[in-house]
């Protein structure tokens, strides 16, 4: 077995629009390798790997993706000795598109229809891609669940703890948490009612509703069908709650006892839907700033 010495993170979209029959999705033809593939690229350094998968995908295909499930990660040896790439994708819906012009990167971007993708695609690893993306249900709706950012010490702050602010720490994590919330596209964003939930939200530059469900000490069941029924709605949404709350709340969601759902401050769930199905829960664990 080839020895790996350095190992090269990518990340890349299956991305997919309605068709007369069915759906369409995204392949492209690079003319270095003469073949066709999953469009990806290189995660720049400090990049999340779901920002760098929404932008490579518009760069090589000049397609705005909104990610809505976690697909599998595939890993192989390069051409390059020892060097070993892995990349992570993303189901995505295509929002907005344009022809891109052909260069020395990306010869042609080609929408196929999704069931004759597999004979175009180049590589098994792609295949099986997009296998797993052909065995999802329909995605209907996206929530993003998150804990608050960095707030200080309880016992440290002498005012009533619903008031308790973000630090300045918490800022920056707030901040960084809000970028990823936004490759999402969300139309309803809801806060528990502590300050710091709300302060937590405020960067999305959106109207937020405050629901006292997701309050830390409430009913995990009741919190769980509160977001049901946010997702119910459709779409994407955007929930901030309490550290206390979210583990419960989330086997509860699940009915998993055997997951880890501990959740650090200024991170969170990002859980896909398919009518009232719960598809999957990947985690949302933004670089700290």
């Amino acid at each position: 077995m080839a020895e790996v010495n350095t190992v090269v993170r990518a990340a890349g979209g299956v991305v997919w629009r309605p068709a007369r029959d069915g759906v369409e999705i995204v392949l492209v033809h690079r003319p270095r390798y003469d073949d066709w593939s999953l469009p990806k690229g290189k995660v720049d350094p400090g990049e999340h790997e779901l920002a760098a998968a929404v932008r490579e995908v518009h760069e090589e295909t000049l397609v705005r993706g909104v990610p809505q499930a976690r697909l599998p990660s595939i890993r192989y040896l390069t051409s390059e000795p020892g060097v070993e790439k892995v990349v992570d994708y993303w189901s995505m819906r295509a929002l907005l598109w344009q022809d891109r012009p052909a260069d020395d990167e990306i010869e042609e971007a080609r929408w196929v229809p999704v069931a004759q993708a597999p004979a175009l695609l180049s590589y098994a690893h792609d295949r099986g891609v997009v296998k797993a993306f052909l065995d999802l249900p329909p995605v209907t709706a996206v929530v993003a669940l998150v804990r608050h950012a960095h707030a200080g010490k309880r016992k440290e702050w002498a005012g009533p703890d619903a008031e308790r602010p973000l630090d300045t720490a918490g800022v920056g994590h707030a901040a960084a948490l809000s970028a990823l919330l936004r490759l999402l596209r969300p139309e309803w964003v809801v806060s528990a009612t502590p300050l710091r939930c709300r302060q937590t939200v405020e960067p999305l530059g959106l109207p937020f509703d405050l629901d006292g469900a997701f309050d830390e000490g409430r009913s995990p069941e009741a919190a769980a069908a509160a977001l049901r029924a946010l997702a119910a709605r459709g779409g994407a949404s955007v929930v901030c709650s309490q550290g206390k709350l979210m583990p419960p709340l989330l086997t509860a969601l699940t009915g998993r006892t055997n997951v880890d759902f501990h959740t650090r401050k200024g991170a969170g769930w990002m859980l896909t839907f398919s009518g009232d199905r719960l598809l999957g829960w990947d985690p949302v664990r933004p670089l700290r700033v």
